[in-house]
């Protein structure tokens, strides 16, 4: 994995870099048709920091029956110290990466993180976007430092994600009387076709199909790195 000679070192460098970016995200535009030949591609992470490796998973779905067509990881050294609203810059060399592995290009990149949903509303999804100009969407397991009204019980129901008054996502119900997910825009995509995307991608469980392949295959990979006892 190589990191890009210009890659901010210092937290001032990334919050510059996200404020240069943020005008350029485009928070709108069509889902993806969903059938045969449509590539959701998934990604993730995982981490070894004692010692200082990524791991990052990209697997390609097709959007019409959710099969795995094409997966492929990259490992390497961490690129940027953990800091909270900096994560993009820990993830974006080894999912870039593993991006640049596959042998199609997605419709459509699904993050196991924020877009919008973010302090300085440029999280790794809309970075990820801006960087390869395709579309994005963020798809979390918490609602970070955003307030949200529980969304109704059934599968579907939604309510919005909050940073005071402005929404930045949706709080979704994928399974009827389990905790929702919460997705925001990443580029490209506007709020209820990523809201549709989430519901198609969660036919059986709560967290998208996309997630559920890319972090098994980058735990797998993470592991793999691993001396032998």
């Amino acid at each position: 994995m190589t990191v890009p000679t210009d890659w901010p070192t210092t937290a001032e460098a990334a919050r510059a870099e996200q404020e240069r970016l943020r005008p350029l995200v485009v928070a709108e535009g069509p889902e993806p048709p969903r059938r045969q030949g449509t590539l959701i591609a998934g990604v993730d992470v995982a981490y070894d920091d004692e010692r200082d490796v990524v791991a990052a998973a990209a697997v390609l779905l097709d959007y019409a029956t959710l099969d795995v067509v094409e997966q492929v990881t990259a490992v390497g050294r961490v690129a940027f110290p953990y800091l909270p609203g900096l994560l993009a810059f820990r993830e974006l060399p080894a999912v870039l990466d593993a991006l640049s592995r596959l042998t199609r290009t997605p419709d459509l990149i699904v993050c196991d993180g924020y877009g919008l949903a973010h302090p300085r509303r440029l999280g790794l999804a809309s970075h990820l976007g801006v960087h390869t100009g395709l579309p994005t969407l963020g798809i979390a397991k918490t609602p970070f430092t955003f307030t949200h009204e529980p969304p109704g019980a059934l599968r579907g129901d939604w309510s919005p994600l909050l940073d005071g008054p402005e929404t930045v996502g949706r709080a979704v119900r994928t399974r009827q009387g389990v905790k929702p997910v919460f997705l925001s825009v990443g580029h490209r995509i506007g709020l209820p076709e990523a809201t549709a995307v989430t519901l198609a991608l969660t036919p059986s469980y709560r967290l998208p199909e996309t997630t559920r392949r890319a972090d098994s295959l980058c735990r797998q990979a993470l592991a793999a790195t691993a001396p032998t006892p």
